[in-house]
């Protein structure tokens, strides 16, 4: 019980700096206008440096913190190849969402970047994005599969991890599982992990009973 409480204890540690440092880097800053020119990305940054910085920092801790999330959680996992594809999908989507805070580099420099600079940091968040979506297929996918193969989780949520990991390869709509799936699978699946063995274990005794 411990453990659960621990494993639920980080999860929501790395969603609530995820959504703080959003709200503080993304929606205090004054709005940067659409198809931005090199030039109104280093000014935006400039004007709004406290908040960006600030906001992205919490947000890559909230990443870090959803790492250390991941590593406990693979202790309440069977080893394998299924276990190390999640772990490894996890890391790689905490990295792609460090990559998402770009403007954290300008801020922290930006009286030594130039305009392109400035812009190119702006964009490679569209980069990080994309990678941590696709990471989320791995995990979304290894304990799915896990849910059904070992037991690990109850069948109606490995079969909604299962959605979740098809919608994220789809590039269109992919962006939804990193803004909604994410967070919801890091707050519900310590609850639910380790649920699925002991309900099959119990089933043989209350048919003898």
């Amino acid at each position: 019980m411990q453990n659960r409480v621990t494993l639920a204890g980080l999860g929501a540690v790395a969603v609530a700096l995820w959504i703080v440092g959003l709200v503080v880097g993304q929606a205090l800053p004054s709005k940067l206008p659409s198809h931005a020119t090199d030039q109104q990305v280093l000014d935006w940054v400039s004007s709004n440096t406290n908040e960006i910085v600030v906001g992205a920092w919490l947000f890559m801790v909230g990443c870090i913190v959803f790492v250390a999330f991941a590593l406990l959680l693979r202790t309440r996992l069977p080893e394998g190849p299924l276990t190390t594809a999640f772990s490894t999908g996890a890391v790689m989507a905490a990295v792609g969402g460090l990559f998402t805070q770009g403007d954290f580099v300008t801020g922290i420099n930006k009286g030594e970047v130039t305009p392109a600079a400035a812009a190119a940091a702006h964009h490679i968040g569209d980069l990080g994005f994309s990678v941590a979506e696709l990471s989320l297929v791995l995990v979304f996918g290894a304990l799915a599969l896990l849910a059904f193969k070992a037991r690990v989780l109850p069948k109606w949520w490995g079969a909604i991890l299962g959605l979740f990991a098809v919608v994220a390869v789809i590039g269109p709509i992919g962006w939804t599982m990193v803004i909604f799936g994410a967070p919801l699978f890091t707050l519900v699946t310590p609850w639910l992990v380790g649920r699925g063995a002991r309900r099959t274990a119990a089933a043989p005794a209350t048919l003898t009973a």
